[in-house]
């Protein structure tokens, strides 16, 4: 069973390195390793951490296998860094997150979602 929650601060490290890890194949279509994802340091994402939302999404057994952050603006919630462990992948995590996000700000006129133009998958 898959839980949707909160991330902690103690939580971003392990947030952090599913980044890395999931943006590599980003890096890959693109054929470049220096996008942001794969830069981004830790004390950036406290940064993220402190002024929008972010959450995880862990397996039984309490670890994290995805994450997605957002933040509102002028009413619209920008949500970016969607991430599911491969081996997790396409069980419908990530909707799950997408869904909390959305819940999250109910307030909004919209919600945009960014990704790569060459990721067709996502």
């Amino acid at each position: 069973m898959i839980a949707i929650g909160r991330a902690e601060i103690g939580d971003l490290p392990a947030i952090l390195d599913l980044q890395h890890d999931a943006y590599i194949s980003e890096a890959q279509i693109y054929e470049d390793f220096n996008i942001q994802p794969l830069k981004q340091t830790l004390e950036e994402l406290e940064e993220e951490f402190h002024h929008g939302i972010l959450l995880k999404a862990t397996d039984d057994g309490g670890s994290i296998v995805g994450s997605v952050r957002a933040i509102s603006k002028n009413r619209v919630c920008i949500i970016g860094k969607l991430i599911v462990n491969r081996a997790y992948q396409n069980q419908g995590i990530g909707k799950k997150l997408m869904n909390a996000v959305e819940n999250h700000y109910s307030d909004v006129n919209r919600a945009e979602l960014f990704t790569g133009h060459k990721s067709t998958k996502n």
